[in-house]
């Protein structure tokens, strides 16, 4: 028998992780979504502007809601273009059930169109977005909404191309 059996939990290869920081190996870093997340919610309170916003930013004040996915999602580095309906084809279709923050989700009244909003996916039916003009960048439970549950069209993962 060893004499080091009582001292177990003062040897740091055995010692529990709870209590301690985790080296830079154990932190994970964030996802392109969760960067994406990030970037659109520090647009919070931003004014709503038709056709605004770019990679690098609002344009002409504010954004609308494919420039407000656009810029989240440069900042992940990845490019989107400018306009719901193809971002709608820009990454890959993602149930409901499996989304994700950063995922794209889009609105729409005909399904034989393109849809005509869309919003950054935060957590639990949570999005952020700018819905229409006179208002800002503003988060929504959309999944607790009649409204917006009424009109979903489906969700994209954006990906480097």
């Amino acid at each position: 028998m060893s004499s080091r059996k009582g001292k177990a939990s003062t040897d740091r290869r055995q010692a529990s992780p709870k209590g301690r920081r985790p080296s830079s190996r154990e932190r994970a870093l964030p996802s392109r979504g969760e960067i994406a997340a990030a970037a659109a919610l520090r647009q919070l309170g931003r004014p709503y502007v038709w056709g605004g916003g770019s990679s690098t930013g609002p344009t002409g004040g504010g954004f609308d809601c494919s420039g407000l996915a656009l810029h989240a999602w440069s900042k992940a580095g990845v490019t989107l273009v400018h306009y719901t309906g193809t971002q709608f084809r820009q990454g890959r279709r993602i149930p409901f059930s499996r989304l994700r923050p950063g995922d794209l989700v889009f609105f729409g009244k005909n399904v034989k169109k393109d849809p005509t909003h869309v919003g950054v996916y935060l957590k639990d039916g949570i999005m952020v977005h700018a819905p229409k003009t006179g208002d800002v960048v503003r988060t929504v439970d959309f999944a607790a909404s009649p409204y917006y549950r009424s009109l979903y069209r489906g969700a994209v993962r954006p990906s480097v191309s």
